[in-house]
């Protein structure tokens, strides 16, 4: 059933037991928020779904936040749309009892931006995430604490819309600022493959069990 919270259309799935985790699902562009919950089940089978759709369209596609063209952000937008959907989560965890710190975000394309611009300008909100096919969102003028979160991120060798030192320059970025990164590239464009799915999958079992 689709639900409206904060501003933010969005479905909500029950974890199965008190200790499942939340994945938080950000769509890619021209996405809504039933896009990534076969994604988010094979990840985990357990977790509880959170799945906001985008609140901005761009040729009546939604998307998280503002681009002046393809790769290129309206900061200000993004700036602001990631404050919003930190309030969303927020309130979210408040109102289906969720764990703060079992809340882990995986996004596609836009998604995934928007998903690492809420770890580097709320630090300590997510418990980790899976950024597949991200960009770097922004260059904080102040690194944030990012020590010890966990990141899985996953990039096509032959994706024409994320130029590789793009993906470097994200994982560096996020590593400066303490996270535990794992770069996964793959033989692909900007599309997603099984074998990605799996090892994203294999990494959150991984991290879900240090955090039990």
């Amino acid at each position: 059933m689709t639900n409206e919270l904060a501003g933010f259309v969005y479905r909500f799935v029950p974890g199965e037991g008190a200790d499942s985790s939340t994945l938080l699902l950000l769509h890619g562009t021209g996405g809504d928020e039933n896009d990534l919950l076969p994604l988010g089940r094979r990840l985990d089978e357990r977790a509880a779904l959170l799945s906001p759709r985008g609140k901005v369209l761009e040729n009546d596609a939604p998307r998280f936040f503002r681009r002046y063209a393809e790769g290129v952000f309206d900061q200000e937008d993004l700036i602001n749309r990631t404050h919003e959907l930190a309030k969303f989560v927020e309130k979210a965890a408040s109102e289906y009892d969720l764990d703060l710190e079992r809340i882990f975000a995986v996004g596609f394309s836009n998604g995934a931006n928007i998903a690492a611009s809420l770890l580097l300008l709320h630090p300590g909100l997510l418990a980790g995430a899976i950024l597949l096919r991200p960009m770097v969102p922004f260059d904080p003028e102040n690194p944030p604490d990012l020590s010890e979160t966990p990141v899985y991120l996953a990039a096509g060798r032959s994706d024409s819309i994320v130029p590789a030192e793009n993906t470097e320059q994200l994982a560096e970025l996020l590593r400066e600022a303490g996270a535990e990164v794992q770069l996964d590239w793959q033989p692909r464009g900007h599309e997603l493959g099984d074998a990605e799915v799996e090892a994203a999958r294999r990494w959150l079992a991984d991290v879900v069990a240090r955090v039990d």
